[in-house]
């Protein structure tokens, strides 16, 4: 148990340097915490909450991924590097990707109530 409990907390503390010293990850969740509860407003479905949520958590787990990679290139080599150079671009790049398919969930789960309610003040 003590084990288990000695994981936890390394885990912990490796979230809560992810937060304190990565701008992008606490953009990410402060973001994520407004959709979900844009969400919870919208009354959107439960499968669409579980799409939203999904999405925001793919998106900090490759924050994550990407502080831990750069972190160990820059534990390697303090040079500049191409090949480590290309490591932190692709790490890079993967949270862009996640986060281009957390903004099209976004759009396809929000859109629609919202659009519902542009349309009813315009019609106002």
């Amino acid at each position: 148990m003590h084990k288990v409990l000695q994981s936890l907390k390394h885990a912990f503390f490796g979230l809560q340097y992810c937060f304190k010293t990565q701008r992008n990850m606490t953009i990410h969740a402060l973001v994520g915490v407004i959709i979900l509860i844009l969400g919870l407003f919208l009354h959107t479905s439960l499968s669409g909450k579980l799409f939203l949520l999904s999405a925001i958590m793919l998106v900090l787990v490759a924050e994550a991924f990407n502080t831990a990679i750069e972190k160990t290139i820059d534990l390697y080599t303090e040079e500049r590097n191409s090949l480590a150079q290309i490591a932190k671009d692709v790490a890079a790049g993967a949270v862009l990707l996640t986060t281009i398919y957390a903004v099209l969930v976004g759009l396809v789960v929000l859109g629609p109530p919202l659009w519902q309610i542009i349309r009813g003040v315009l019609l106002l």
